[in-house]
């Protein structure tokens, strides 16, 4: 019976954990499921025949390293910065390695170990990053074997609320991480090429710089610029591409609302503030607004507006910034923690709730003298609150790409992301039975 090691119970993991037990009797597998809480293992395994819980440290490598050298396969699914620590016991103890995050310099410096070891590291096999690279590299591949000449790629993805689901005016709910929300977009500008030139937003300027974008059958979304497009010039082989761009998709309106949030200063993450567990939400905001005791929050707030009744002031009054009740209770806290507070308690997924991911890629090439543009396009709808669409699109390719390794379908050794066909085909093909499924639109532009 292969052993499978998951380290990590969080939001993503329940499709996963799901999969791979759901196949654990006709592949003979057994999952050990690793978490600091049991309940909320047994919330995933349900007790299962072929798993086992363990509550246990995973971050203390006398703990984690007998459990990966029992292991024929470890997937991490720890906070990103803990991968490598992972990934050194998976080089020393000859076990293969899915993790679902991006690839840090640190992680590309243990290839030649890893290859060495004659493992497969397996990263960025979620949905973005992941499901974004497979499906883009299938019409990259595509168009290049037809003799066409890509001249514009641009890749969106975001994690919403689905429109059954859509109650508040945000257009917005938690379906991930609230910190990496509230923190989007922090530590340096973002960077792109158009056309040739060069572009780069500063932080300052991110969340009013955007894209429109339509969805067939969902209507329109907003995309705001991430960190660093230029680097997928090398990784998708595009290096001399004239305009390449990726960015997170929203609901029109709400960028313009964190835009305002970010000129408050309410998303700053570098300094605490003075008593913040005495601060209420309305206190909190008051405290980045121009003092004068003759006027009251709300009439600040429209000064600095500009508009006494605009729909972000709604926003703001929708999220309880004016409540002076209750304060928020968090000891030594910055403003993105205190903001973070105000924001799950208003944006968080009820039980009955159901997020959605939407996924849009425009490729425009050069073919026989015509210019196409092709529209690829994916939309999903989670089961309900557990079995999201985040954790199915993150889980579901981390757990197909699993059930390949272990059957050793994959030949690849070192550091790997899903770029080839060998990777990609059958995951997206699998996909497609789950619901996970582009609609692609091929049109002569000129």
């Amino acid at each position: 019976m292969k052993q499978v090691l998951i380290l990590g119970a969080g939001l993503s993991s329940s499709s996963l954990v799901r999969y791979l037990l759901q196949h654990s009797e006709q592949e003979n597998w057994h999952i050990t499921v690793v978490d600091q809480t049991m309940e909320l293992i047994e919330s995933k395994t349900n007790k299962h025949a072929n798993s086992t819980a363990l509550v246990v440290d995973a971050l203390k490598r006398d703990i984690r390293l007998p459990l990966i050298e029992k292991s024929d396969l470890v997937i991490s699914m720890l906070p990103a910065r803990f991968h490598i620590e992972v990934a050194q016991d998976c080089i020393a103890t000859q076990t293969d390695l899915i993790t679902p995050s991006y690839v840090s310099s640190e992680m590309k410096a243990l290839d030649a170990a890893a290859k060495e070891a004659g493992i497969i590291i397996m990263n960025e096999i979620g949905v973005d990053p992941g499901i974004d690279h497979m499906s883009a590299m299938k019409i990259i591949h595509e168009i290049g074997e037809k003799g066409g000449e890509l001249i514009s790629f641009k890749s969106f993805c975001g994690g919403l609320i689905a429109p059954e689901s859509d109650n508040n005016p945000l257009g917005y709910k938690f379906t991930w991480n609230p910190r990496n929300v509230v923190l989007a977009g922090q530590g340096g500008a973002s960077c792109f090429i158009q056309q040739g030139e060069y572009k780069y937003i500063p932080y300052h300027r991110l969340f009013s710089r955007l894209e429109n974008i339509e969805v067939n059958g969902y209507g329109s979304f907003e995309g705001y610029t991430n960190r660093d497009s230029l680097k997928y010039r090398g990784i998708y082989g595009l290096e001399n591409i004239p305009t390449i761009y990726r960015g997170t998709l929203r609901r029109p309106g709400f960028c313009d609302f964190w835009n305002i949030m970010i000129q408050l200063g309410l998303t700053d993450d570098s300094y605490t503030i003075e008593n913040s567990h005495l601060m209420t939400p309305r206190r909190f905001l008051n405290s980045f607004l121009p003092f004068n005791p003759n006027l009251s929050v709300e009439e600040k707030v429209c000064l600095f507006l500009q508009k006494s009744e605009s729909a972000i002031y709604n926003k703001i009054k929708w999220l309880g910034f004016f409540n002076m009740d209750e304060p928020l209770g968090i000891p030594d806290a910055t403003p993105a923690q205190l903001l973070q507070k105000i924001l799950v308690g208003k944006l968080s997924l009820d039980p009955e709730d159901k997020d959605m991911l939407v996924m849009s890629h425009e490729f425009i090439y050069n073919y026989k003298g015509q210019k196409h543009q092709v529209f690829s396009q994916m939309v999903n709808i989670g089961e309900d609150s557990v079995y999201t669409s985040m954790s199915n699109t993150v889980g579901l390719p981390v757990a197909i790409c699993a059930k390949m390794i272990l059957k050793d379908q994959i030949e690849a050794r070192g550091i790997q992301l899903p770029l080839t066909k060998e990777m990609y085909l059958p995951i997206l093909e699998e996909l497609e039975s789950h619901g996970i499924q582009f609609n692609e639109k091929d049109t002569i532009i000129d």
